[in-house]
């Protein structure tokens, strides 16, 4: 049902589908979805992970998994995340959390926004690396292409411990992927030039 009204939303509103990763990459992830600018990137995203038949998960605190609208969150792609070590001693980085996520699961694809907002910002959020560092899953580079409708899965990165030149890489892909809103989608600076 979820592939049928994905396929429907993709096919009425005119995008086309890109998926250059072999579902095996894509079962145990973190998916970049950039650019972040309109809130037409979240019911997108959803349509075009149905149709590649991605499980796709955004983390949220345990908390509101478990609160009367944790069934909401859960129907639309949440997993809790607890900050608490395995034995509730401590609380522990949301990095080791979420990679304790992986650890425990099968199969898990965790869609990140390394923009944090639909504003501008001209810094990336990296713990979606340090995630994907710790847990030993790759980063799959998911993109929206509002001039040329496009939407896909295109790129596969296995972070090698240099954040920088793997970013750099991250951003040679993103800077030709139009955002619905180019004024409010910048690069991380930090990340552009080759030292």
């Amino acid at each position: 049902m979820q592939k049928l009204l994905g396929k429907l939303i993709i096919t009425l509103l005119g995008w086309k589908l890109n998926k250059n990763v072999p579902k095996e990459v894509y079962e145990k992830c973190v998916i970049i979805a950039a650019p972040h600018t309109s809130n037409w990137d979240y019911p997108l995203t959803m349509a075009a992970m149905s149709m590649f038949e991605v499980n796709m998960k955004y983390t949220i605190k345990k908390e509101w998994i478990e609160s009367p609208l944790g069934w909401l969150f859960r129907a639309l792609g949440g997993i809790g995340v607890d900050r608490f070590a395995k034995d509730g001693s401590k609380k522990i980085s949301l990095v080791d959390a979420i990679a304790n996520l992986f650890e425990e699961s099968e199969t898990l694809t965790i869609i990140v926004q390394p923009e944090g907002t639909r504003s501008l910002q001209k810094k990336w959020k990296t713990g979606f690396y340090y995630i994907a560092q710790k847990a030993q899953v790759p980063i799959v580079f998911g993109y929206l292409d509002y001039k040329n409708k496009s939407i896909g899965i295109e790129k596969v990165l296995y972070p090698s411990g240099d954040l920088e030149a793997d970013m750099f890489k991250i951003m040679e892909f993103y800077k030709n992927i139009p955002a619905k809103f180019p004024e409010k989608f910048a690069l991380d600076e930090r990340f552009t030039k080759v030292k």
